[in-house]
């Protein structure tokens, strides 16, 4: 078995990472390791995406979501699908930063705001996003160990060595290796073949969980079995879900339209080789997902039907046994502790619970609080140091690793060997991803900022490359020391919105409005990301200090009064109750907040200082500033064009591109949202739909209908990703570089277009 595993593994391996070394001849200048010289096709891009917008934390996030609040949420989501479809034709954000020519996003801040603002920003963008994406690793190692049975412990040399962190340092090392290679060139190009390979290993699974559960026969009765307001099936009773629900939804939407351009400028949406190019990319982000979201979604059904079906009880017990106690092993240090918590756990007996005959199970009452309760007994009555604390991680890590523990023992082991592989490709185009946007994010607005001389090609490239290493040493650090404490989503809203709460106006009101200032976009900085940040530090010191401190001066009470009355207006989608575990006020709470504050106070500040209009066709390379990249014709609006630009269609679009737009356009607007969103709510308003009924809708959009698409995105970006693969590569061949395309900003212009610019500017006062 573990020869077959390795043999599975080690050949995809290979090939990615002989790709990465292959691809270093290409690198001729800083662009060229940036943004893959800019001259990348829209399949290689967007199945490159795939890749790294996929990995194994998103997987185990949205099993331990879904675990909590089922599928009933996801009818409430086709909400923001016109949001998004309407964003991707319309290539808003995207399209107007590409037009830019910036190679990160302080640059960008340096040519619409300052260098100090540029400085300044970039640091704190920096920072969240590290912190964010340093617990990736900690996940997924942390998956591999729980869905490999690796021992925590490992026999080196006659020493015991965590496995934890040699885990780490070898999924890092690799995707450091990557990075090193030729820069976003590599990580494009390995991106794309993992995204390739990925699409048949999605197949497989999917057709294994269709093949092992019967969707009328277990999935639908156990989703359908649970208590009222808490449905896992019926959207319209969901009113007691806590953490994901209707108001995170409304954040969720808020936030697409505001953040859309919160992380771009790092990544690959400064790669196409047009803005339109780009632009197309995103469009076909619709169709690229295929069986990806759909074996995810699958999988996480798996999971839930498995754990709470009696038909599945006697195992399900195993696998919760075995679950805690791997668990106890790694978050609790006492011998004496694992032991009464094993005690307490084998005298639980299998649940014995039928559905239609027993109470509906609810988040209070279904079989892991036996087990969760057993734990935090042990933990009380032998008086273990920090307790709650303690007991908080111990109940993240046992809803997160839940998933890996059960495939664990389920999967034979061809399938063991392909998951592993799968997993491990997901976080390599996810990691190097991470850590290359950071460090080029460090070398590009912290450090070249400060430099009174320029770098030499060679050189820039030579700090691009240690910087990774910084940071990639930086990840292993965080990787071992940090405990995350919340859901997974939870913690990436909230830390995500040290830099989301100040974002989205300073990037749309920079990219979209001639009125924006430094001063608003330093207001913005100040009060949004000021939020996220307190909210941040009484998360992270609720249970160890805050809550002790408001106990021993006896504040519980009055405190808890105060934020029960303050949130009684929103009940029951935002309540705020005292717990000694959790923070009252969730992620999603402190991020809406911190992102109405940043825009009210970017508003208000850019109001108080403007003076004048921003020249923005001089930064977005428009009219008189468009020769050194070709700007396409504006047509004047008429109502025979007016469907068309209505979804984006310009006169740069061939007849491809628009079968694309508009099929996007019908399949997500026309049948998704107004057929299966608009016209299932106005159903239910004039006849209800029973229970049973809402399991036929989600078997037919989440099954049936997903499986059409899959079939054909599988085999369509397959094909278009390898004809692009190999177009980058003749493309990046022909390509001249340009020594001063490297970042650095002059009097808000860019080096490279200063002397352009100039020229024209001096014609036009002729």
């Amino acid at each position: 078995m573990t020869i077959l595993i390795s043999l599975i593994v080690i050949i995809p391996l290979a090939v990615i990472l002989g790709a990465a070394f292959y691809s270093r001849k290409y690198v001729r200048d800083v662009a060229d390791y940036l943004a893959s010289g800019r001259v990348a096709g829209r399949y290689v891009i967007s199945v490159g995406d795939l890749s790294s917008g996929l990995s194994v934390i998103t997987l185990v996030a949205l099993c331990e979501q879904n675990y909590q609040c089922g599928m009933a949420m996801g009818f409430w989501n086709s909400l923001t699908m016109p949001l998004a479809v309407f964003m991707s034709l319309t290539g808003y954000c995207v399209y107007r930063f590409r037009q830019t020519r910036c190679l990160s996003a302080g640059q960008f801040f340096e040519l619409r705001y300052s260098r100090s603002f540029r400085i300044v920003a970039s640091i704190i963008r920096t920072l969240a996003e590290m912190v964010t994406n340093a617990i990736g690793p900690a996940v997924a190692v942390r998956f591999f160990i729980y869905f490999l049975g690796i021992p925590h412990k490992i026999s080196f040399l006659g020493l015991q060595v965590p496995a934890y962190g040699i885990l780490v340092a070898i999924l890092l090392i690799l995707a450091l290796g990557i990075i090193w290679s030729a820069g976003r060139i590599s990580l494009l190009i390995t991106d794309s073949i993992q995204g390739i390979i990925s699409y048949p290993v999605f197949v497989i699974f999917t057709v294994f969980v269709l093949t092992n559960i019967s969707w009328f026969g277990d999935v639908a009765p156990v989703m359908l079995d649970r208590a009222p307001g808490e449905s896992f099936l019926n959207p319209m009773d969901i009113k007691e879900l806590r953490d994901f629900n209707i108001f995170a939804l409304i954040v969720t939407m808020t936030a697409s339209v505001l953040n859309r351009a919160a992380w771009i400028g790092n990544d690959t949406t400064n790669s196409g080789r047009t803005p339109h190019e780009q632009k197309m990319a995103g469009i076909l982000g619709t169709w690229r997902n295929g069986f990806a979201q759909t074996m995810m979604i699958l999988i996480g059904i798996f999971v839930i039907t498995f754990m709470l079906g009696n038909r599945f009880a006697g195992e399900a017990h195993e696998v919760r046994r075995s679950l805690t106690g791997k668990v106890a092993g790694e978050v609790i240090g006492r011998e004496d502790v694992r032991g009464r918590i094993n005690d307490n756990v084998t005298a639980l007996s299998i649940p014995d619970h039928i559905i239609g005959r027993d109470a509906p199970y609810s988040r209070k009452h279904n079989p892991d609080i036996a087990f969760l309760d057993a734990a935090y007994a042990a933990i009380q009555d032998e008086k273990v140091e920090n307790g709650n604390a303690i007991f908080q991680e111990f109940r993240s890590l046992y809803y997160q690793m839940m998933m890996p523990t059960l495939l664990r023992k389920v999967f034979p082991p061809v399938l063991i060997g392909i998951f592993t592989l799968l997993m491990i490709m997901l976080l390599l185009s996810t990691d190097d991803s991470r850590i290359f946007n950071a460090s080029s994010t460090i070398v590009q607005d912290i450090i070249m900022p400060f430099r009174k001389t320029p770098l030499t090609i060679k050189q820039h490239i030579k700090y691009l490359r240690f910087c990774s290493l910084a940071v990639t040493v930086f990840f292993f650090v965080v990787s071992l020391f940090f405990a995350q404490l919340d859901y997974i989503n939870m913690f990436v809203i909230i830390m995500c919105a040290v830099w989301l709460g100040a974002a989205g106006p300073i990037m749309v009101g920079g990219l979209y409005t001639k009125f924006g200032t430094t001063c608003g976009a330093w207001c913005a900085l100040i009060f949004g990301s000021g939020l996220s940040i307190l909210g941040l530090i009484c998360q992270r010191g609720w249970a160890s200090l805050i809550y002790p401190w408001l106990e021993s001066n006896g504040f519980v009470e009055p405190v808890g009064v105060f934020l029960e009355t303050v949130s009684m207006p929103f009940n029951p989608y935002i309540i705020w109750t005292m717990d000694p575990i959790k923070f009252p006020i969730n992620s999603m709470e402190i991020y809406f907040m911190s992102m109405v504050l940043g825009v009210a106070a970017y508003i208000i500040g850019s109001l108080i200082t403007y003076r004048e209009p921003f020249n923005l066709d001089r930064m977005l390379h428009r009219g008189i500033y468009s020769e050194t990249e070709v700007e396409p014709p504006r047509s004047v609006w008429n109502w025979r064009n007016f469907y068309q630009k209505l979804i984006g269609i310009t006169e740069e679009y061939t007849t491809g591109d628009k079968v694309i737009a508009w099929s996007v356009f019908g399949w997500s607007l026309i049948y998704g949202f107004g057929i299966m969103f608009c016209g299932v709510v106005v159903w239910n308003m004039v006849s209800p739909w029973s229970a049973e009924r809402w399991g036929v809708y989600f078997f037919i959009t989440l099954v049936a209908a997903a499986l059409v698409v899959g079939a054909i995105s599988t085999v369509w970006f397959l094909i278009g990703g390898v004809i692009d693969i190999r177009a980058l590569f003749r493309d990046l061949e022909a390509r001249a570089a340009d020594p001063l395309d490297d970042g650095r900003v002059e009097g808000h212009v860019s080096v490279a277009d200063k002397a352009h610019f100039e020229e024209i500017e001096h014609q036009k006062k002729q």
